[in-house]
């Protein structure tokens, strides 16, 4: 569990006083309320959130006032990869309509202030489940139950927000939204593939010859829910209070966000790794992936026979992602440590997603 950031890493350090100053000048006409930014600088406290892989997220606080300033990773990145203005605009737009979404504050592209386009937005307080558990659930299989329950009905919810309606239309353009992710996450891998591998291309001709047709109706898709992109109520861990991270939010198929769930509720790496990439939610008490599936599709109402697919394109896709970083870590374009070994996560995600496709 990460509640609380800590000191910044090292080489992930910004221009503080640069950073501080562009903030003292604008956030007073975000109407926050008890912000007081007439604080002398020394009062003024950063720190660094230590969760995440991609981007970096830190918090600056003025007085009793704290505010998340989210930035790219550093080093070159994937072309349209981290967008800071695109997810600026989704979170202003969610946050109306889906109050778990945080508030965001300010955009900020001018790249001279701390090296990169950035955001500045709400802190959210509660309990972030990563690696470890907190005391809050630890050994408890019916609390396990009852956030197994919150996640799938909090997912199942925001894919009936009506994008008319709520005015996202304009978000996104949803037809041929299953084969743009599929082309790009092929191309994605060509582009940062560092030694063969075999199964990688299996699954991504798979997908590209058996892309599924449009939804009747789009949906607001995420992108990257999964159990660390959620936030819960400390004093009850069946209530969700918050929803991170919607770089890779879109318009199109729900089903995409409800493979990433299911991928990333079982193992991602092989079982000698433990970091913050780790589930715990093999434990007992958690939902099992059919427990997932039969939730969802209740909630829902939604057809779940060709869940199988969604379920592939997500394991490719993580493992895409992590190969992503593995590439900028060989190119010394970060030193992270934590990246070091990624190519065997990318193995590992490609075998299992091989392995469920032979079961398809």
């Amino acid at each position: 569990m990460e509640q609380d950031a800590r000191t910044v890493r090292a080489g992930e350090q910004l221009d503080w006083d640069r950073l501080v100053r562009w903030l003292r000048e604008r956030l007073p006409l975000c109407g926050i309320p008890g912000l007081d930014v007439s604080a002398s600088p020394g009062a003024t406290e950063h720190a660094q959130f230590p969760g995440g892989h991609s981007n970096l997220t830190y918090l600056v606080r003025f007085g009793d006032v704290e505010v998340v300033v989210r930035r790219p990773p550093f080093g070159p990145v994937a072309p349209t990869a981290h967008d800071m203005a695109r997810e600026f605009r989704w979170l202003s737009a969610m946050h109306g309509v889906f109050p778990l979404a945080p508030r965001p504050y300010l955009l900020c592209d001018d790249t001279s202030v701390i090296g990169s386009v950035f955001y500045a937005m709400e802190r959210r307080r509660g309990i972030v489940v990563r690696a470890q558990e907190p005391p809050e659930l630890l050994d408890d299989p019916a609390a396990r139950r009852r956030l197994s329950a919150a996640m799938i009905d909090t997912l199942a919810d925001l894919h009936a927000i009506d994008v008319v309606d709520g005015g996202l239309s304009g978000l996104g353009k949803p037809a041929g939204f299953v084969e743009r992710q599929v082309r790009g996450w092929s191309d994605r891998w060509k582009r940062s593939q560092t030694t063969p591998l075999e199964e990688m291309d299996t699954l991504s001709a798979w997908l590209i010859a058996r892309l599924p047709g449009d939804p009747p109706k789009p949906s607001v898709v995420h992108g990257d829910f999964k159990l660390d992109n959620v936030m819960l109520d400390a004093h009850d861990v069946g209530r969700i209070v918050a929803v991170f991270d919607w770089e890779m939010s879109a318009l199109g198929d729900p089903l995409v966000d409800l493979g990433i769930v299911l991928a990333y509720w079982a193992p991602t790496a092989p079982p000698s790794m433990r970091d913050a990439l780790t589930t715990v939610t093999h434990r007992p008490g958690y939902f099992t992936r059919d427990e997932i599936i039969e939730r969802y599709a209740t909630r829902s109402r939604r057809d779940l026979s060709g869940i199988r697919f969604y379920e592939i394109f997500a394991l490719f896709k993580i493992a895409v992602v992590i190969q992503q970083i593995y590439f900028r870590y060989k190119q010394g374009q970060t030193t992270d440590a934590r990246f070091a070994t990624f190519d065997a996560r990318v193995a590992f995600l490609a075998r299992t997603a091989a392995e469920i496709l032979t079961k398809a």
